[in-house]
């Protein structure tokens, strides 16, 4: 079984894309939705379909996220079911749930993502999924955007994401590696680019290399006021 995780908070303008998208997906799979307390129309859209459970949680994607993963652990039919944690504003690969029961057979396969790719044709967009790509190679730590993927038992192990408000799924990366080294998988997730846009693209690569450079060399400290949150 694959457990599609997706926390939202008023996500109305893209999440009806990725709910469109993910439904197009074949194979086994149940969807949860954890919602973080929205005031837009986003929980009236997850309610019109029959086949999303639908829970709330205190808001941040951590507290969201595990609270998604601990119903489905509660469901789980074994523990080598996979937990595929998606963000609202990103849309899979077409075969994405397909590759993920064929290698459902494969233990030596415990965690893994996708690279990354923004919607929209903007080589300044491009050059930001490529150093987020190239980044992701070279340090094994799958991002957020990424649709991380982890082995139900494995990701339990762990302790779940750390309860932080930022940098939760780098944290959880790194400490993946001491368990496992996550397989990058080639086929590209696609985010919707609105909020980099909406940011300033070279703003938003600024912010960028400043994460790569607190998460290889620990500086700077960044503060919650950083990850803004933009709609």
């Amino acid at each position: 079984m694959i457990w599609v995780i997706i926390p939202t908070l008023n996500e109305e303008r893209a999440l009806p894309s990725t709910l469109k998208s993910l439904f197009r997906q074949s194979g086994e799979y149940e969807v949860i939705v954890v919602d973080g307390g929205s005031t837009d129309h986003t929980c009236d859209h997850i309610a019109s379909h029959p086949r999303i459970t639908l829970l709330t949680a205190p808001r941040g994607r951590a507290s969201q996220m595990n609270a998604g993963a601990g119903h489905a652990w509660n469901l789980k039919q074994s523990n080598d079911d996979w937990l595929l944690f998606l963000h609202a504003d990103t849309i899979l690969p077409t075969d994405a749930l397909s590759h993920l029961h064929r290698l459902q057979a494969q233990p030596n396969c415990q965690a893994g993502g996708f690279t990354h790719q923004f919607s929209g044709n903007d080589w300044r967009l491009r050059f930001i999924s490529w150093l987020d790509n190239f980044r992701c190679t070279k340090s094994h730590i799958i991002y957020g955007d990424q649709a991380l993927f982890v082995r139900q038992e494995l990701f339990e192990r762990i302790g779940r994401f750390p309860n932080q408000p930022i940098l939760e799924d780098i944290d959880f990366g790194k400490k993946l590696l001491h368990y496992t080294i996550p397989l990058l998988l080639p086929s590209p997730v696609i985010t919707d680019a609105r909020k980099f846009l909406r940011m300033g693209i070279w703003k938003s690569l600024t912010r960028v290399l400043l994460i790569i450079l607190h998460v290889e060399y620990g500086l700077p400290t960044l503060t919650p006021a950083f990850f803004q949150d933009i709609r």
